[in-house]
């Protein structure tokens, strides 16, 4: 086989069937060894950063390794900021690239751009391939590398002359299970036992180490009122009582003053990232922590933990509900009162009974939440929609929340929703993005339309960059600067040239229909949903202060864009 045959081999062993790509010269050899391979299907994307998001929320759906493709030079550039996505909400990803011919690297040839320097800050592991017989090997490290310990990309640059190459198959040895030492829970335990008012608090780290199911049993068995993380929502199910909903910026009154007031902080799969915990010095200011990960790196590294267990998930899990199965903890009082938080506290949109009134963000996304099933994927863009969904919706499982939590990449929806629709063809994959997100990657309307892929599109439109006006609004003087989007094309218009139905509503009284339109229908479909321009998120907090010093919503009459709603 020549290199690019060894390619598409190693994907078979590792059961990839769904790659996201767009070809190119010096990739050309992969591409050609594709068109004899039928056990893997290539999802053409219309721009390379739309493969690398693809394959980003297809890992994420699925919890296997997302692949995507691209072409030496621009190709490869264009694949940057996915990757750097999948790097920072550490998601599997296997990225490979076409180079230019060994004999020109160093020469500036035509589309030559040093890729191994570029990602090293990115990925967990850059490779260039120097000589032919290197190739297998560096695949099975590769796939071993990006889903092992702390989950990430991979990148391997691949030259043109090697892809053509001939190599002999060498025999591939099996990876060797790296068994992890039992964890001794027993200091955290007593820790714990000692506690009057013991919070749980979790993120993204649960569902990357496949660990819902110990997780769920634990918070069951320990009774903790829990927060989570923007990567966490899910952990504990739809409706779990002490669940107090997502802690931090955009956090609710009651997830943070439980910070606030908690005796011990029990972290797990979370790494204290500063839109979660505020000003590090307010953070729970009270409290002892337990911090429990899978990457070492995490642990000690904004604050120091009393306890720190580093290893796998589950299995501490398991112990810590062993234990406090026939032992529970007696926090009744610290229970009633972070429910009673919650009752007063927590995320609340009310229906407006105005059924002519303007459509409310936060409302509309109940409503979305109260009629879509429990296995509903939501691929959410960035902006005030993205924390409306993280503050109103409920997921039953973290995997069904995809959402750009590290990096805040505008235009991740889209093509990650594609990607998570490629998992599972019959699944409800639903967008919901803002009008300035969509635009982003808006040409990934004819990777739907090509693969007649039942995507549902919820575009929350306020005609301009909502979050960024809304802090321009609280923090700059209301000193407005560069986020009007009211020359937004005709979105209907915009579906209708690539095939797809699409529907306009602006009205209350419209939501439910709207909603319900939109997922019975067989095919592709957006939902335009026109929204004030001056709605906000609240509660919010102002960047780099405590958690305590929370903003909520004034209490003044706001006035719609009329002619938009109209």
């Amino acid at each position: 086989m020549n290199g690019a045959q060894h390619i598409l081999e190693a994907f078979r062993r590792h059961h990839i069937n769904t790659v996201f790509g767009y070809p190119g010269g010096c990739i050309m050899p992969l591409y050609d060894a594709l068109v004899d391979d039928v056990g893997v299907e290539h999802v053409l994307c219309r721009h390379e950063q739309a493969c690398a998001l693809a394959a980003d929320g297809y890992a994420r759906a699925s919890g296997r390794v997302g692949v995507c493709i691209a072409t030496s030079g621009p190709g490869a550039t264009n694949l940057i900021t996915g990757v750097a996505n999948a790097h920072r909400d550490s998601v599997p990803m296997l990225v490979i690239t076409g180079q230019v011919p060994s004999s020109l690297i160093g020469t500036d040839a035509f589309q030559e751009t040093d890729m191994l320097g570029m990602t090293l800050g990115i990925v967990k592991h850059s490779y260039l391939v120097e000589r032919a017989d290197e190739l297998p090997g560096i695949m099975e490290e590769a796939f071993a590398l990006a889903q092992s310990g702390r989950p990430g990309p991979v990148w391997i640059d691949i030259p043109k002359d090697i892809q053509l190459a001939d190599i002999n198959t060498p025999a591939i040895a099996e990876p060797t299970p790296v068994s992890e030492s039992p964890v001794d829970i027993g200091a955290a335990l007593t820790m714990l036992r000692a506690a009057d008012r013991p919070l749980l608090y979790s993120g993204g780290g649960v569902s990357l180490a496949n660990a819902e199911t110990a997780f769920r049993a634990f918070a069951e068995a320990s009774g903790m009122p829990a927060v989570t993380t923007l990567k966490g929502l899910g952990n504990t199910g739809p409706s779990h009582p002490a669940d107090l909903g997502m802690l931090g910026m955009h956090g609710s009154r009651a997830a943070n003053r439980a910070v606030e007031e908690c005796d011990l902080l029990l972290v797990i799969g979370a790494r204290l990232d500063d839109r979660a915990t505020g000003r590090l010095d307010g953070f729970a200011p009270n409290a002892r922590m337990i911090h429990i990960d899978g990457d070492a790196a995490e642990l000690n590294k904004l604050r120091l933990a009393d306890i720190a267990l580093r290893g796998e998930l589950g299995a501490i899990l398991d112990d810590f509900t062993d234990a406090l199965t026939r032992h529970p903890l007696a926090i009744g009082e610290w229970q009633t009162r972070c429910r009673n938080w919650h009752t007063t506290g927590g995320f609340h949109a009310a229906d407006n009974e105005d059924p002519y009134a303007p459509i409310n963000g936060p409302a509309f996304i109940r409503q979305l939440s109260r009629i879509t099933p429990d296995d509903t994927v939501i691929a959410c863009d960035v902006g005030q929609h993205q924390m409306w969904v993280a503050q109103h919706y409920r997921f039953a499982s973290p995997r069904h929340h995809l959402t750009s939590g590290g990096l805040g990449t505008m235009g991740f929806g889209l093509p990650a929703a594609i990607g998570a629709q490629f998992t599972d063809r019959d699944s409800t994959v639903i967008n919901v993005t803002g009008d300035g997100s969509f635009m982003m990657n808006a040409q990934e309307l004819a990777t739907i339309r090509r693969y007649n892929l039942p995507v549902k599109m919820i575009i929350l439109d306020n005609q301009c960059l909502g979050m960024v006006r809304q802090q321009q609004e609280l923090f700059y003087e209301n000193r407005e600067s560069q986020i009007n989007l009211d020359d937004n094309p005709d979105f209907l218009t915009m579906a209708k040239a690539f095939d797809i139905h699409a529907l306009h509503i602006n009205r209350t009284d419209q939501i439910r229909r709207g909603i319900e339109t939109l997922l019975a229908y067989q095919g592709p479909m957006l939902l335009h949903v026109a929204i004030a321009r001056e709605e906000n998120v609240w509660p919010i907090v102002r960047p780099g202060a405590s958690n305590t010093d929370i903003i909520d919503e004034p209490h003044r009459n706001r006035t719609p864009n009329k002619e938009h709603v109209a």
